[in-house]
């Protein structure tokens, strides 16, 4: 059945005492569960599977019970959380959790409020999910219209989302947002948006789009009638339409950031506000992306947004802006003919075209990568809908882990509704995922960010049968000299040590999803957790033995190594929750700790 809500969200009368304490010790797990993982914290076993873990000073003492598991996974059971001081049980509090084991974490004193007020959001945030999912994991599996509108389908498990980045605590900050602008803008919500647009000067400004996508055309496509509308608008102005370009800008960026910073801007008619568009969108698990409710088919939009969330403010920079339609362009073209993605139908969502404004006294007082200089772009990304067939659903890869509020898991409700067995289920998902992204490292030697928010997943029946990849003008990388990458999009190729490479797979594949996702399906009794890495070392050795002329790089790329290097997120995070990384040297600011078994290895032998 529905889950349908029973209060007024505007009310805040989800922040209850009973579902604020069950964030909490949600949150609290997770945040034991990751910081253990990451040996930032060692809890002692006290006996099977029993541990504790004190707080600083040893005033404070927490007990759990966990399952261990591969990858130094902590499965950990909330219901068996307790905090004991001078033997007094207290309440489970993630932000106390926090307090009790800062030195350890070590986060500097002037980022320690910063990212308390982080995890007070992402509790806020928990509450809000928990009281108000609409829908039940089977009723997502098997479409919300039950295949009826693939778009609402696509939508309604998009908003459904209750976690966030699994390997991240802290991942729904969105720092900038007031209780109107959550309830508004935030995927969780579902709320259909009405983009803002404006004009900007073409001195200030460049669009680039796709070989032969002209920005008119490409904006009457977008538009509509409300190009014309816009243009007759600048006219009454008193200024050309041919002297600007159109852009979209999200309504919270328009009245926070731009009315104000960009005042002067304004005033000299550099931007010209034109008034809110006609169609509806909804945003994104992504939180500054959005698809169009209205018209499927058509691009997705991506602004700038000025929140700070997950370690960076989530602007957009007129800099890259700039070379990503041909950034796409040039690796669709490279990836088109390979035959093995064309094999398992692994296809990317080109980004088309992008528009970016350098504010002129902003930009001469600040360095590139500056979030002053990222205030103001957008781009626009195609649309999966029109790759899809009759009978087949779209699905985030992000719902894999989704668990609705009964505690149901998603991915256990696609394995029943598929009548397949779990591991037969997990080999169509290895061979529409895993095989794509690793053959991408060996072939290429080409990453991507293939988490679960940028990867989209095609479903017949509940079974994966493909995967779309997204996001990639700003987050591939090209780590060797295997693809011939032209001077104008060079910024794609980076300088990453050999040895590190392989981390593409090992840290980004496995230990950021594959890890949670094999703890899941054994939790739920679909496959113990030895089956499934069997699962996927079956894949992988398949796929290579079918392919022997690629026996020295899967000799240099070994991803049967017995271990691999911990590279580990929350210490970026709790190093500069404000800055968490330099996206232009990625490679040199990663943090590690030891290493971690490899769990293919052992389904290898």
């Amino acid at each position: 059945m529905t889950l349908a809500p029973t209060l007024d969200p505007a009310t805040d009368e989800f922040l209850t005492p009973a579902v604020w304490a069950d964030a909490n010790r949600h949150l609290t797990c997770k945040a034991i569960a990751e910081f253990a993982h990451e040996r930032i914290l060692a809890p002692e076993n006290a006996g099977g599977d029993a541990y504790l873990l004190t707080s600083d000073d040893d005033a404070a003492t927490y007990r759990f019970t966990a399952r261990r598991r591969a990858l130094n996974h902590w499965s950990i059971d909330p219901a068996s959380l307790t905090r004991d001081v001078d033997g007094d049980r207290t309440e489970i509090d993630a932000q106390l959790f926090i307090l009790d084991t800062k030195d350890r974490l070590g986060i500097p004193d002037d980022l320690l409020p910063v990212y308390l007020e982080e995890i007070s959001s992402t509790l806020a945030g928990s509450s809000y999910k928990r009281q108000f999912q609409r829908y039940t994991s089977a009723e997502l599996a098997a479409g919300v219209t039950n295949g009826a509108d693939q778009a609402a389908d696509f939508q309604a498990v998009e908003s459904s989302m209750t976690e966030g980045h699994p390997c991240f605590v802290a991942n729904n900050g969105r720092l900038g947002f007031g209780s109107g602008d959550y309830l508004a803008y935030a995927p969780e919500c579902g709320r259909p948006i009405r983009l803002e647009w404006i004009a900007v000067h073409r001195n200030r400004a460049a669009f680039t789009a796709l070989s032969g996508l002209d920005y008119r055309d490409h904006l009457l496509v977008e538009l509509g009638d409300r190009l014309g509308i816009f243009e007759a608008e600048l006219e009454v102005r008193g200024c050309s339409p041919e002297d600007y370009f159109l852009m979209p800008v999200h309504p919270w960026q328009w009245e926070n950031k731009l009315r104000v910073t960009f005042a002067g801007e304004i005033a000299s008619r550099n931007i010209v506000y034109l008034g809110t568009g006609v169609e509806q969108y909804q945003a994104q698990q992504s939180i500054r992306t959005f698809f169009n409710r209205d018209h499927p088919d058509r691009s997705y939009v991506k602004t700038s947004l000025s929140i700070l969330n997950m370690g960076f403010m989530r602007g957009l920079s007129a800099e890259y802006m700039a070379a990503t339609p041909a950034i796409n362009e040039w690796l669709a073209a490279a990836l088109n003919p390979d035959a093995v993605l064309r094999e398992r139908g692994f296809t990317l969502l080109r980004e088309t075209a992008a528009i970016g404004y350098r504010p002129q006294h902003l930009h001469a007082a600040t360095a590139p990568g500056s979030p002053y200089r990222k205030m103001l772009a957008a781009l626009w990304r195609e649309s999966p809908l029109p790759q899809l067939e009759d009978g087949e659903q779209l699905m985030t890869m992000a719902a894999l882990l989704h668990r609705d509020v009964e505690g149901i898991s998603l991915v256990s409700e696609l394995v029943r509704r598929s009548g397949l067995t779990g591991a037969q289920w997990l080999r169509s998902y290895a061979d529409a995922y895993l095989i794509p992204v690793a053959h991408c490292l060996f072939a290429f030697e080409l990453a991507f960010m293939p988490h679960g928010e940028n990867l989209i997943l095609v479903l017949r029946d509940g079974v994966p049968v493909r995967a779309i990849m997204k996001d990639l003008g700003e987050e591939i990388v090209v780590m060797g000299s295997l693809m011939d990458v032209p001077e104008h999009i060079s910024r794609v190729r980076a300088e990453v040590p050999e040895k590190e490479r392989a981390l593409a797979i090992f840290t980004d594949v496995m230990d950021c999803f594959l890890r949670f996702l094999a703890s899941t399906m054994a939790d739920d009794g679909m496959l113990t957790e030895g089956e499934f890495w069997a699962v996927m070392a079956g894949a992988i050795k398949d796929y290579q033995r079918a392919h022997p002329e690629l026996a020295g790089q899967f000799a240099k790329y070994d991803l049967f190594a017995g271990e691999f290097d911990l590279s580990c997120l929350n210490r970026l995070q709790l190093r500069n929750n404000k800055h968490m990384l330099d996206l232009t040297d990625q490679s040199g600011g990663l943090q590690f700790a030891g290493k971690l078994a490899n769990p293919l290895a052992a389904a290898h032998r």
